[in-house]
């Protein structure tokens, strides 16, 4: 028995209920990388992560999911504490909400829908760090949320390749 599949070839709950968690969180723990530029350039890839898995996988996540990985993704990147938690809540209830709208959803959909979202959390990210910190120019912000914005299909890819595998026999 090992932690990808039981005696009878079923996958794990770890590896049912683990890997998106896990996911997420190494999505945001990858701000912790030395990457050395002049500008802020990396996306918010935790952010990205959880609404790959989000909109690939609605019945995965309650919406109150996004406060542990909102609380995760603040401790690791050192934003001011409930800023993702509060961020993230809101969209994943905003995207409860689009869930019941539409009668079918594809792929430019959910990159509208992903699109909301980062602009919404970049902006209240900009708009909570400059609060309280009292600084910093909205500027600053445009090339990670272009680069989210355009890093999304990869990203909701390599959602749905680990899907497969977690759900895999």
């Amino acid at each position: 028995m090992t932690i990808e599949s039981d005696l009878l070839g079923r996958p794990t709950r770890w590896r049912l209920q683990g890997v998106p968690i896990a996911t997420t969180v190494i999505g945001s723990c990858v701000a912790l990388l030395p990457i050395i530029t002049t500008v802020p350039l990396l996306p918010p890839l935790g952010l990205l992560m959880a609404l790959g898995w989000r909109l690939l996988r609605p019945e995965l996540w309650a919406a109150w999911m996004a406060l542990p990985l909102g609380l995760a993704d603040d401790l690791i990147t050192g934003a001011a504490p409930g800023t993702a938690m509060t961020l993230w809540t809101i969209t994943f209830l905003v995207i409860d909400l689009i869930d019941t709208r539409p009668m079918w959803r594809d792929h430019w959909l959910d990159w509208w829908i992903a699109t909301g979202a980062i602009l919404w959390c970049a902006v209240g990210n900009w708009a909570i760090g400059h609060f309280v910190s009292g600084g910093g120019t909205p500027w600053a912000m445009i090339a990670p949320t272009v680069l989210a914005i355009l890093a999304f299909p990869p990203i909701a890819r390599l959602c749905a390749w680990l899907d497969r595998w977690r759900l895999a026999t």
